[in-house]
């Protein structure tokens, strides 16, 4: 299956969404991921180091976020 090919027959979704969907998964799994590193600096007393993995947090967050709207509204027919 070349890159260049849509692979929705398959999945049963347009790559596109296929994509989104993903991309949600992803920031989700990421901010799930950065609260242990965040304890883990936290357990180190590395406040610098905390409160960056905080920050990518909340940009993983906000990723979801705006993502699972994107995805509201292709799925409500939008």
């Amino acid at each position: 299956m070349s890159n260049a090919s849509e692979t929705g027959g398959v999945t049963g979704t347009q790559d596109k969404d296929y994509n989104l969907i993903w991309y949600v998964e992803a920031c989700l799994s990421n901010a799930l991921r950065l609260e242990s590193y965040i304890q883990d600096a936290e357990r180190a007393k590395d406040t610098e180091v905390a409160d960056l993995f905080r920050k990518a947090q909340a940009d993983s967050r906000k990723g979801a976020e705006l993502g699972k709207g994107l995805l509201r509204a292709r799925l409500d027919g939008g």
